[in-house]
């Protein structure tokens, strides 16, 4: 993960591009894993924060959309701009 470095910091920066320790169970990470590969889900981080010396990322599984999911909210999306621009024309 990259973090860039403090610009009002000291020299006693981090490195900026080094692999981080992932503060799981091995359980955890097996399910995280697991999932991922079979049901075709993905990791995605949802939040980074720091809390004293540790960066914090909130992670969750998301799943894609289907097609048919797609194609319903590019319907709904062009029928909203439709409506703002008649909306706008009065």
């Amino acid at each position: 993960m990259f973090i860039a470095k403090y610009d009002q910091s000291s020299i006693f920066n981090h490195e900026e591009t080094r692999t981080r320790k992932l503060l799981l169970n091995k359980k955890e990470i097996n399910k995280l894993m697991g999932a991922k590969d079979r049901e075709g889900y993905t990791v995605i981080p949802l939040k980074v924060y720091f809390k004293d010396a540790l960066v914090k990322v909130e992670i969750c599984l998301a799943k894609g959309k289907k097609n048919y999911d797609k194609r319903q909210d590019l319907k709904e999306k062009d029928a909203n701009l439709r409506i703002k621009k008649v909306m706008k024309r009065i």
